[in-house]
């Protein structure tokens, strides 16, 4: 009888799902080396090569296909095997991975993370911080946060926060070589700092008012993907952007920035905790999950940046 260890499979399957031995190293935890070392292993013992390998790429080979194929819903069964037993620990224990945006993760770090770290002494959690949406259970996470409207239909979800909001903040110098706009078609007169998406979409503002709904693709020779980032140039007077209301909110009360279009600018849903639909959910999880209800209960407050 041909004998492995789960480890050997877990590599071939993230190797698979993550087209190479770095990524799936980082999904799994462990070096590259020794990704490499499972597989190679695997493959002496079943005398068949499960992954055909080039300087530049790693693809299946077609007995992998095969392999992966019937191994995956096996690895799942296991995995579900363990987290049944795990729900009869005294206390949650292991590593709860998540997966989230950057700017989800600064929300939910103080008020939530660091409070469950503290409260299970024997949990660790790793947060992978990533602008597109992924694949948690291909990717080995336990659950991933993000925007409500953002949540795979078919996973259970958990409110976090309440609805966010952004709004439009220039800062006084720039002001001081324009108008101020009233409507959101004067922002065609401005210098606007522009967000790319994650999808590799610029984002276009979004404005509502009394039932009247308007997206403007702003103009603006500044393109950046990060919140913080655009803050910085904000504050510089390099133009005008869209920003979450609670990243700001400190300038404008200082008056290091100034708002505009208040009235246009709507609210959308906050930020969900979301994970697989499935019978047995492990206990890390369960306390995580009960955190966060516990935590609303208490009136905590998560902040929308």
């Amino acid at each position: 009888m041909i004998r492995g260890n789960i480890l050997e499979l877990e590599a071939v399957v993230a190797v698979a799902a993550n087209g190479g031995f770095r990524a799936a190293a980082r999904d799994l935890g462990i070096s590259s080396s020794a990704v490499s070392q499972a597989i190679a292993a695997l493959e002496a013992r079943l005398g068949v090569r499960l992954f055909n390998r080039t300087t530049r790429s790693v693809s299946l080979s077609s007995a992998g296909e095969q392999f992966v194929a019937e191994v995956t819903p096996a690895l799942a069964g296991i995995r579900n095997a363990i987290d049944i037993v795990d729900e009869h620990r005294a206390e949650p224990a292991g590593t709860l991975r998540i997966n989230t945006s950057l700017g989800a993760a600064r929300m939910i770090l103080t008020p939530i993370v660091l409070a469950y770290l503290k409260r299970f002494p024997a949990v660790n959690v790793e947060i992978a911080t990533e602008g597109a949406l992924v694949d948690i259970n291909a990717k080995g996470f336990d659950a991933g946060i993000r925007i409500a409207e953002a949540v795979p239909p078919d996973m259970i979800a958990i409110s976090i926060s309440r609805t966010i909001r952004s709004v439009i903040v220039g800062s006084p110098a720039y002001f001081k070589e324009g108008k101020i706009p009233l409507l959101p078609s004067d922002l065609n007169d401005h210098e606007c700092i522009r967000a790319r998406m994650a999808s590799g979409t610029i984002y276009a503002w979004e404005f509502e008012r009394r039932g009247e709904s308007l997206v403007i693709d702003v103009p603006g020779r500044l393109i950046l993907d990060e919140s913080e980032l655009m803050l910085r140039a904000v504050r510089s007077g390099a133009g005008l952007a869209y920003l979450t209301e609670s990243l700001v909110a400190e300038d404008i009360v200082a008056g290091r920035l100034v708002q505009v279009l208040d009235d246009w600018t709507p609210s959308y849903p906050g930020l969900s905790l979301y994970y697989p639909g499935r019978r047995h959910l492990p206990a890390k999880l369960r306390a995580f999950v009960d955190l966060i209800r516990e935590s609303q209960s208490a009136g905590v407050a998560i902040p929308q940046r």
